[in-house]
């Protein structure tokens, strides 16, 4: 049986078929295999009970293994039921009727911003269909087939990504796919994440299946472009919008995560990072995953406005306070401010703005003024001032130079808040003639 070790990866020799380490000629590579004079079969028994010996170790002693990897907060907090959903009542209790009163459609299409929760909804929605003994509006949590649904491992949820799977050979495999019963669960769900991503052509060929699916099968679409799906898509569907979610509410689920991790968090920190996400919880958690890196266990505001260059909500009001005043050198002085330790000033004139109109709306509900900007301010003047930041914020990244544009947008803006419109002006003094008496008026 000699011969010259020929194959490492198929672990034979030239002149025999057996592996290596039942060759009683080859000792280079296995130590434990020692040739005692034995028969090739008694060879290989013994080799057998050294091999399992020498993995047994590994059984009691196993070897250590990396621990599981870091999970990041928007994967570790996504909703687990319907209740979790934040922002989106709407939806929820739609859903929840549907699947009390029976009434499930067999295809829906999700539609909102990024980070609202469309493709959660959808799995939530799926989870809820296929859990054991469903449908149901709360299913067990520790349901094998509700976890792989949530995993993306069940295989009768399929995700699919509108944007690769765009052509019409990948929805014809899809017709094809959708005439086989469910293997674990009641409904074989399909989910189409940015279906906008599809060609006409592939919209095209899935519209018989969507209008006429088998009884086992639901669709659900997911899209941030409602308006690129096919009208003949969208009509056969019932189609819900995800709303952006407002800043309090964001904040709210930050604090509650934040508790949960055992993070300390101001609470205008958790504000600054709500205002930010622009109404997307995903953006909102992902900040507060990189603030946690950068700060440690304690978040402070500070830090929020140092790492993406936010002007503070002080800081903003006083802007208010100057541009409202007419007080250009403390406006100055201000954007210098600002520069020197790094702000956006886009960013700068959005939270502006939302300062602006919270003036605005109180002067409304107030009966047309408000005083919370420093000097009593009208209605009109406030939405002269408000239409004056709004007009400069397209502008602001372009011309000289951004802070020039920055300072010649607030100077502009204090400056037609305070002027006087002619029509106002008019009614004012046709309003004083109509008291004067008449032989003043003729006078006149």
């Amino acid at each position: 049986m000699g011969g010259e070790y020929d194959n490492v990866g198929a672990g034979l020799y030239r002149d025999s078929s057996l592996p290596f380490f039942f060759n009683r000629n080859y000792r280079g590579i296995n130590p434990l295999l020692q040739d005692t004079g034995e028969s090739d079969s008694c060879f290989i028994q013994q080799s057998l009970k050294k091999i399992f010996a020498f993995f047994a170790r590994f059984a009691v002693n196993p070897i250590p293994m990396s621990s599981v990897g870091y999970q990041v907060i928007a994967r570790k907090w996504r909703p687990q039921k319907f209740d979790d959903l934040v922002g989106q009542d709407h939806v929820v209790r739609t859903l929840k009727n549907a699947i009390n009163q029976n009434r499930i459609a067999h295809a829906y299409l999700f539609v909102g911003p990024r980070g609202t929760g469309k493709t959660t909804t959808a799995r939530l929605f799926a989870k809820c269909l296929n859990c054991e003994g469903g449908p149901l509006t709360d299913p067990p949590a520790d349901s094998e087939i509700c976890q792989a649904i949530m995993n993306g491992s069940c295989m009768d949820v399929l995700e699919i990504d509108g944007a690769s799977n765009n052509g019409v050979e990948q929805v014809r495999d899809l017709r094809d796919d959708a005439q086989y019963s469910p293997s674990q669960g009641r409904y074989k769900i399909y989910i189409i994440d940015e279906v906008h991503m599809l060609s006409t052509q592939a919209f095209n060929a899935l519209l018989k299946i969507l209008e006429e699916p088998p009884e086992h099968v639901k669709f659900v679409f997911a899209t941030t472009e409602a308006h690129k799906v096919l009208p003949t898509i969208v009509s056969r569907c019932q189609r819900f919008d995800l709303k952006p979610i407002p800043e309090d509410l964001i904040k709210q689920r930050l604090a509650y995560i934040c508790e949960q991790e055992g993070i300390t968090a101001e609470d205008n920190a958790l504000r600054a990072i709500a205002r930010m996400a622009d109404g997307g919880m995903r953006d909102s958690q992902s900040i507060l995953d990189q603030m946690i890196a950068f700060s440690g266990s304690s978040v402070s505001e500070a830090d929020v406005l140092q790492v993406y260059g936010l002007v503070g909500v002080e800081q903003t009001t006083e802007l208010a306070r100057a541009i409202a005043s007419g007080d250009h050198g403390k406006i100055l002085d201000l954007v210098d401010e600002f520069d020197s330790s790094g702000r956006d000033f886009h960013r700068a004139l959005v939270d502006l703005q939302s300062r602006v109109r919270e003036s605005l709306l109180s002067a409304v509900r107030a009966g047309g003024s408000d005083s919370s900007m420093g000097v009593p301010m009208t209605t009109e003047s406030l939405t002269r001032l408000l239409d004056s930041l709004r007009e400069s914020e397209s502008g602001l990244k372009f011309g000289l130079n951004e802070k020039v544009n920055f300072e010649v947008a607030l100077l502009k803006a204090s400056e037609q808040c305070r002027a006087r419109a002619i029509d106002g002006l008019i009614r004012e003094l046709s309003g004083i003639a109509a008291g004067l008496p008449d032989d003043e008026k003729k006078n006149g």
